[in-house]
Parts: structure tokens; C-alpha cells; sequence
């Protein structure tokens, strides 16, 4: 059997089972068995595979056929200009959070040292990015999950920013240290009873603990802008991602907790996604 048989192989399995990206599944799975790049197995399509290989590759296809995020299968997401660490103790980086970084750096400039808090930093995908681009800022990332800690430590390890990252294994509501220039967060805003409503994908497969945000989805967001108010500095902003239906709430907790809403950032699908608010007192 050679590479492309391997994909059709796996194609069929796939498609059969519903994976609507059956096709580049089976080929970024397949080069990740290979230790090589799509790109690189594209072009060896027809370079035999050996039977050990072709057992390894038809195991995570068996995998990805229940549901099982590519990224958790294959440990690694990209997000903003990197690649990421990631398994089931993390949500998975999703396009649409990176307009916190895009917002992050209008505000900023290239040689701005800004203090920078990240509330539920998963992975640690969004304060990693930022201090990627802004190299004289430093950051303090808060987790509730040691597990998901550990990952955001390997990551900030892996691009050289270990030294530049406090991380903190705390609750915000627990949280009393020093004041920032900017509050970035992708807190939980999924309410309970949507959890099950959830692709698969999801529901099945990524951390409930960066998803449920209790009944009405702004549990932890109203949580976060109270705590804001005592750790942002005068002027500071608070840079936060909500769900689909809760720019109209998320505005008024922002303002009648006396932050200015500088920015409404709409994601790919034109959905309200990302907040920016400054504290003005």
C-alpha cells in the first residue's frame, strides 16, 4: 500500500461516518504518522507505506471517525502565526479568538511594556501570541486547572517565554495581585443547558470547564468584570471574548461597572465575538 491508497482508505471511512473534512483529515493524519508535512506527503503520494505506519495511521482514523478533534489527535493547533500544544485539558484555539490579539495590538504600540493579566489561559495561545508581538510586555496567566497550566507552560517553554509568563493556578475570584494595563479572556460562556446541544466534536471532547458558563452563559464573565474593576489600572482595558447572543448583557455589566466600551468586534460570521472596554475612574 502506498500513501494515497492509505488516503482513499481512510477517506471512505470517514465520509462514511459524516466528517465533512474527510479529505484533509486523512492527509494531515496520515503526515502526521509520517513525521512529515502535508505539503511533503502530497507530493509522495506514491511512496510505499509500511504496514507498522499504516496500522499506526489506521488507529487515529479510527479516532477522528467518533468525533475526536484533529487538533487533540494530532497535539497540535495553529493559532495567531504558531503552532500549539494541545490535548483534552484545553480548549481547542479557535480562529475567532484571535481578534483578541489583533485587538490587543491596535491599542499598543511595537514598544509598548505593557502588564498584561490572562484569565483562563487554557493553552496560553492568547497571551503567548501577544507577548510574541509585543516583546517588551509581560504577562501573568491564570488557570483554575493544573492540567491545563501545565500545557500553557510547556507552550510558553516551547517559543522561549517562560521568563516573561507568571502562571498561577487561582480563581479570579481568589485573585488580588498587583494592577495591569490590559485584562485579556476567552472565559466559559456556554450556559448549561447548551452544553448538549453541542457538536460532538465539542461536547464530547474538549474541557466542560472552559465551556460552562452556568444558566445564563454570563456566570464567569460577570465574575471577571467585577474582578477587572479592581485589578486594571485607570485606563486599563479589558479585552474579552463572548458568545453569539451576549454583546447587549455583556455591554451593560461593562458599563455599570464604569468601563467605556471602546470596540464591538464581530467574528467571521458577523457574530458580536470580542469586547473592548476601558476602566474610567
Amino acid at each position: 500500500m502506498n500513501n494515497l491508497q492509505a488516503i482513499n482508505f481512510a477517506n471512505k471511512i470517514l465520509k462514511v461516518n459524516k466528517i465533512k473534512s474527510h479529505s484533509l483529515d486523512s492527509e494531515l493524519i496520515l503526515a502526521k504518522t509520517l513525521n512529515s508535512t502535508r505539503e511533503n506527503l502530497l507530493i509522495n503520494l506514491n511512496t510505499k507505506l509500511k504496514k507498522k505506519r499504516f496500522n499506526n495511521f489506521k488507529k487515529l482514523i479510527l479516532r477522528r471517525k467518533k468525533n475526536e478533534p484533529v487538533a487533540q489527535i494530532l497535539k497540535s493547533k495553529e493559532f495567531w502565526k504558531s503552532s500549539f500544544f494541545i490535548d483534552e485539558n484545553v480548549l481547542i484555539p479557535r480562529p475567532e479568538t484571535e481578534i483578541i490579539i489583533e485587538q490587543f495590538l491596535k491599542f499598543t504600540s511595537k514598544n509598548s511594556a505593557k502588564h498584561i493579566l490572562d484569565v483562563g489561559t487554557g493553552s496560553g495561545c492568547i497571551i503567548i501570541s501577544i507577548l510574541k508581538e509585543r516583546i517588551n510586555c509581560y504577562g501573568t496567566a491564570l488557570d483554575i486547572s493544573k492540567k491545563a497550566l501545565n500545557i500553557a507552560k510547556f507552550n510558553a517553554k516551547m517559543h522561549h517565554l517562560q521568563n516573561k509568563i507568571k502562571f498561577i493556578n487561582i480563581d479570579i475570584d481568589k485573585f488580588n495581585h498587583n494592577k495591569y494595563d490590559f485584562i485579556v479572556s476567552n472565559p466559559p460562556y456556554i450556559k448549561n443547558f447548551d452544553i448538549k446541544r453541542l457538536e460532538d466534536s465539542v461536547r464530547l471532547f474538549e474541557p466542560h470547564l472552559a465551556l460552562d458558563a452556568g444558566i445564563d452563559g454570563l456566570s464567569i464573565i460577570k465574575k471577571l468584570i467585577l474582578k477587572s474593576k479592581l485589578l486594571l489600572k485607570k485606563n486599563g482595558k479589558i479585552i474579552i471574548e463572548i458568545g453569539e447572543n451576549q454583546k447587549y448583557s455583556a455591554m451593560k455589566l461593562l458599563q455599570i461597572n464604569g468601563f467605556y466600551i471602546n470596540n464591538v468586534c464581530r467574528d467571521y460570521q458577523s457574530y458580536p465575538r470580542v469586547l473592548v472596554a476601558t476602566k474610567s475612574f
